[in-house]
């Protein structure tokens, strides 16, 4: 079997239930974004060292199967079929921002991104996943989704940056704060 079909040639896809729309259209945005983000998770776990991480490995990896789940119920209108992401998603969801957000300091500024490149690597997935919210947000408006679906988005922008932090923590790396004094360039 091919993996092109050339079906979208015309800039339509196909979403869960059959219907066609167009590739621009709010849903199609929404979990592509979603698709995006997972991607870098892939990125962070490539680029992690499982021996001093392994509970974070494991963690990501589960991470991108809910991603999946999450983009699964953004290509599905409601009424369509039964919506996978649900309540303990979330709860799980919770309970890992609050274990690595205990293991590092408090902090009372704002940071820039930056530090070890896996934690920059998560800021990128905790921008996208921002875009990403923005996105569902103006489909929510239109079409009914799966509110849990949208509350874990929304919690993920959180987590990636704990996660971000704790990276650069683990490594003994100080996190760039954002001062600004006069002019900065100089």
């Amino acid at each position: 079997m091919k993996i092109y079909t050339k079906s979208g040639d015309k800039g339509k896809t196909s979403i869960i239930g059959g219907q066609r729309i167009y590739k621009s259209d709010l849903r199609v945005c929404a979990y592509g974004s979603i698709d995006e983000v997972n991607s870098w998770v892939g990125k962070v776990i490539a680029a992690l060292d499982k021996e001093r991480f392994p509970s974070l490995s494991n963690e990501l990896t589960a991470l991108q199967v809910l991603l999946f789940d999450i983009g699964t119920d953004l290509a599905t209108p409601t009424g369509s079929k039964e919506m996978i992401v649900g309540q303990e998603d979330l709860a799980h969801i919770e309970s890992l921002i609050d274990q690595y957000q205990s293991q590092v300091p408090v902090i009372e500024k704002f940071i820039l991104p930056g530090g070890h490149p896996i934690a920059c690597d998560l800021q990128v997935a905790r921008t996208v996943i921002r875009r990403g919210e923005r996105e569902v947000t103006a489909l929510l408006i239109e079409e009914e989704i799966n509110l849990i679906a949208y509350k874990i988005i929304n919690r993920l922008s959180d987590l990636f940056f704990v996660l971000a932090r704790y990276i650069n923590s683990s490594y003994g790396i100080a996190e760039p704060f954002y001062e600004r004094a006069g002019n900065v360039f100089h």
